[in-house]
């Protein structure tokens, strides 16, 4: 169960926030993402892959 709790995503943005919903601009916000090419390692949670999926149109999952 320890490995479970060292798992991390990167997630990078990929597209422009320009034309896209206000609450969409706020979750790129809650996952730290603020320019362009942006990448964040965050941890591998229900919460976090939530905001990915609502956002995938935005954002990249990177390995």
């Amino acid at each position: 169960m320890a490995n479970e709790s060292n798992k991390t995503v990167k997630v990078r943005l990929v597209r422009g926030l320009r034309g896209t919903q206000a609450r969409h601009r706020l979750s790129v916000r809650a996952l730290g993402l603020n320019k362009l090419n942006d990448v964040r390692e965050l941890k591998d949670s229900p919460q976090v892959r939530g905001l990915i999926n609502q956002l995938h149109y935005l954002v990249r999952v990177e390995d």
